[in-house]
């Protein structure tokens, strides 16, 4: 019972399953926003063909997207199959049918994904602090910065491997790279220390949680979609197995 979970008007997401070559000549996986426009009696789902620049994209049927849905219950994905297009009271639609299971995603800033991602890292003076919540990151030195290793990332922060202990309550300032539609972003954030202690049987290597400050909206997007893209490729893997 699709209806449960997906409605008339969801926000979705579609994303290729396979790389293309984009407009500036690289190769990468491309996303398509649009919404769900109905249901239908047999769980085939009517999405709304999505627009470029005023511009109908056509969408092969048979072609397999992984979408994502944006519903008053939470976020979910799943892989669908494109078997129709048509036209409905003047409005463009692919009808979908559902090839893999529904997951429900948690609050997507909580969602913590295993990683393992390397990052350098040191503490924060008072003055570097004020300055990154005033927007000004541009003073804010990259300098004598340790090495770590990020073991889980979410939208609301990360979990990583120091030869540090760092303070609770202190402020970090963490850089690093994600690979995200197959392009390198780099990150530099300001976290606060939640958990710091010394990992069990492995001297001075200490285990951190820390929770991002003074991050904006569009940041902690695109760490998400990391996540989703990398949860994507993990599924993809699975089933080849």
């Amino acid at each position: 019972m699709i209806e449960k979970f997906i409605s008339p008007g969801d926000k979705i997401e579609l994303k290729s399953t396979v790389s293309v070559v984009l407009p500036d000549g690289t190769e990468g996986v491309k996303t398509y926003k649009s919404s769900v426009y109905d249901i239908q009696d047999d769980g085939r789902l009517e999405l709304v063909m999505p627009m470029e620049q005023t511009k109908l994209v056509l969408l092969p049927v048979d072609g397999e997207y992984d979408v994502c849905f944006f519903s008053h219950g939470g976020m979910y994905r799943a892989d669908v199959r494109i078997v129709d297009r048509q036209k409905i009271n003047g409005t463009y639609i692919l009808v979908v049918e559902i090839i893999s299971n529904l997951h429900k995603y948690q609050r997507r800033e909580y969602y913590r994904f295993n990683c393992i991602v390397d990052m350098m890292v040191r503490e924060m003076s008072r003055q570097e602090v004020d300055a990154f919540a005033k927007g000004l990151t541009f003073i804010v030195s990259e300098e004598n910065m340790a090495r770590g290793v990020i073991v889980d990332i979410s939208g609301g922060g990360t979990r990583f491997v120091s030869r540090q202990k760092f303070e609770e309550g202190s402020i970090i300032l963490m850089s690093f790279d994600l690979s995200i539609v197959d392009k390198e972003r780099s990150f530099l954030l300001a976290a606060k220390v939640v958990y710091s202690g010394e990992i069990e049987n492995r001297e001075n290597e200490y285990e951190n949680r820390v929770k991002f400050e003074f991050i904006d909206t569009m940041t902690r997007e695109e760490i998400i979609k990391y996540i989703f893209d990398e949860e994507r490729k993990n599924r993809k893997n699975g089933k080849g197995r």
